[in-house]
């Protein structure tokens, strides 16, 4: 077994591979840029070594930095993580001329699989079922859409060297083939080096549904059952669970024995993924395959109890598999949500930052549940624009799909980030979504559900009214609070009313609470009577309670007028006041936001890559106004209506922040 590893990454991978590598008794180096200096894997390998500037084509994918580093520790093996060098065939190559073991796949086997193309070619040749597709070469945006047209839309257009969303777009006509092959072709090109792209049949009413793989060099290969992917925006996946909710036995054993098919034609050794695409009927389609550790990877060990990393640290030594099909399991279910750096009310665009506040929910595991957080973030850390947006996985275990879904919404309900834009409130609304409940989704259901963006969750009325006992409790228990602080009165002399009304974004929620510390009983003009026991103190941030045995946890913020909740996906003003205090308040005027309709604002930090407009330019509704790049996608920014430009007020290789000024408009 090796002595020590080398990570050749950076965030949760490389503090996921870490933590297994310490388990195994094996040393680890981290390698890292300037950005990275203070980071989380940094401070927990054993070693690190500096390999350059931020930008990844200046650190993280350059492979004399890696093998310098290597030189300089000694490292006998390399985890690549993902994404990255994780499925780059020459690294592997560079590694094996160092006499230095890749802990992933033959390079042959990344060579066959890591080019789309080709990987569709070879899957049916080992009697895969595949989507209609070209797989040849595309010479411009016209032979593109002549090939889309002999498909029939629609067409999706993806990046032979693609993975994780870049490079791909969907078309549904000539204009967003022609468009989509530039953009695909472009994004290709800067994020891979490669800039080939192949188009296929796109699968309506599809669900994205992925086997999991783990072979060694002795020929033996199994399958650990599915991972169902298809909550997925931007075809960049939200949300993972094992097992499929869809799948029925019989198709399981077809896709896995197909995925197992699939490696054995390649002399697959490591750990891997065949991704299929399934339609309504359970008819299943080969994507690709990845041929690496899948981001998902955590509900695959929940459900199978098998540590991946530690299977392929294993595999690279040369030993053989200990596992054989038989002794693969579905053990429960697992969910797992990734929290992003992203901001679902500005339509999930990136956001960077310091983490003010990072206190993700307690990691523990019992026979009836399990909470799981891999993250390469804490807080006091920032959120850098150079890098993928993803914060942490957060999974859940339980032994049926319900109560795994039921931790999950405790788990995000207990997560608290500040400091930038995050997806949690879009999380804690999947997981109360009845549509999700009942395992009714494709890869289409954030754009069918949330067709407009994500303005935040509606509550429904039950829950509200449980949010306005809380506020009233904690209101009561501060106005005790502020009494002992300022020394007017003891806290059991000073006098309190019993009768408040609760204003949650201007909707009154009148009742009457007899508070006693941390315990009220509350009762409602029906005159229905609930007791509520809460140990929260003014100050602290989140605020569990129990309401006659309903658990209740809400974020909290003090805010001019009241406080900020932040429950299951809502976010809501809420003020406390006496009846008179609340017929005053009813009265006044709302302020209204800043008219912001004359400008095109940048809608998060990032670079701008070109500006398509000049000053005097007419423009119509849909048209192209500006590109800009963040974290490694490129933005395209549309005109929404008929106008005029005034003046440009940005222009290529600008930095800008969140609604700085792109453009203002006559």
């Amino acid at each position: 077994m090796f002595k020590k590893i080398l990570i050749a990454n950076r965030g949760e991978i490389a503090c996921r591979v870490i933590k297994t590598a310490r388990k195994m008794g094996i040393a680890t180096v981290a390698v890292y840029s300037d950005a990275d200096a203070g980071a989380l894997h940094v401070e927990m390998a054993d070693e690190a070594v500096h390999i350059g500037p931020p930008p990844v084509n200046q650190s993280y994918i350059v492979i004399d930095k890696i093998l310098d580093a290597i030189r300089q520790t000694g490292a006998e093996a390399v985890h690549p993580g993902y994404g990255f060098l994780s499925e780059r065939a020459d690294f592997a190559d560079a590694l094996a001329a160092e006499g230095v073991a890749f802990i992933g796949p033959p390079a042959s086997a990344i060579r066959a699989m890591g080019d789309k193309i080709t990987s569709k070619k070879l899957a049916a040749e080992a009697g895969v079922s595949t989507v209609p597709g070209y797989m040849g070469l595309i010479d411009d945006a016209s032979h593109a859409v002549r090939i889309a047209n002999e498909i029939g839309y629609p067409v999706m257009i993806k990046a032979s060297a693609g993975g994780g969303g870049k490079g791909m777009r969907i078309a549904w006509n000539d204009a967003e083939a022609a468009e989509g092959f530039e953009r695909s072709k472009s994004e290709a090109a800067s994020s891979f080096g490669d800039d080939r792209i192949f188009i296929e049949k796109f699968v309506t009413q599809p669900r994205h549904i992925e086997i999991q793989v783990l072979g060694d060099s002795h020929g033996n290969c199994i399958y650990l059952n599915e991972r169902e992917c298809s909550i997925q925006r931007r075809n960049q996946k939200v949300i993972e669970e094992a097992p499929s909710p869809f799948l029925d036995d019989a198709t399981r054993k077809a896709m896995g024995e197909q995925a197992v098919a699939l490696s054995k034609a390649v002399d697959y050794a490591s750990a891997g993924t065949v991704e299929f695409i399934v339609d309504g009927e359970r008819n299943f389609y080969f994507l690709e395959m990845n041929t690496r550790l899948q981001v998902e990877h955590p509900v695959t060990e929940l459900i199978t109890g098998v540590d991946l990393v530690e299977q392929m640290i294993r595999v690279a030594a040369g030993e053989k598999l200990a596992l054989k099909q038989s002794d693969v399991g579905i053990n429960g279910w697992a969910i797992e949500s990734r929290l992003y750096a992203e901001d679902p009310y500005r339509n999930f665009l990136p956001s960077i930052g310091r983490l003010a506040r990072y206190r993700p929910p307690t990691e523990e595991k019992t026979a009836t549940g399990a909470v799981r957080n891999d993250t390469g973030v804490f807080e006091g850390g920032e959120i850098s624009m150079y890098y993928d947006p993803m914060i942490a996985k957060l999974c859940t275990w339980a032994p049926d799909r319900a109560k795994a879904i039921a931790g999950m919404r405790s788990a995000l309900d207990s997560f608290e980030l500040e400091g930038i834009g995050h997806n949690l409130p879009f999380l804690s609304a999947v997981m109360d979504h009845p549509r999700f409940n009942s395992g009714d989704i494709t890869t289409a259901f954030i754009a069918e559900e949330y067709p407009e963006g994500f303005q935040g969750a509606i509550l429904p009325e039950d829950a509200l009214r449980d949010l306005a006992a809380l506020a009233a409790h904690m209101h009561v228990v501060a106005e005790g609070r502020a009494a002992q602080v300022s020394g007017t009165m003891p806290y059991h002399q000073r006098h309190v009313g019993r009768d408040w009304v609760v204003m949650i974004d201007r909707k009154p929620y009148p009742l009457a609470l007899d508070n006693s510390g941390h315990r009220s009983d509350v009762t409602w003009p029906d005159g229905r009577l609930e007791t509520l026991a809460c140990e929260w103190t003014p100050g602290q941030r989140l605020a569990r309670a129990r309401i006659d045995g309903r658990e209740v946890v809400a974020k909290v913020n003090p805010i001019e007028g009241g406080m900020r909740l932040r429950h299951r996906g809502a976010d809501l003003k809420v003020s406390v006041f006496t009846p008179r205090n609340a017929e005053l308040a009813a009265r006044m005027p709302v302020k209204l936001p800043p008219d912001t309709s004359k400008f095109l604002l940048c809608p998060m930090p990032g670079l701008v890559v070109r500006i398509d407009v000049a000053e005097g330019d007419e423009v119509f509704d849909g048209q192209t106004l500006a590109m800009v790049e963040a974290m490694k996608m490129e933005n395209v920014l549309r005109a929404e209506r008929k106008a005029v430009v005034k003046k440009v007020c940005a222009k290529a290789g600008d930095s800008l922040a969140v609604d700085d000024v792109i453009l203002e408009f006559e």
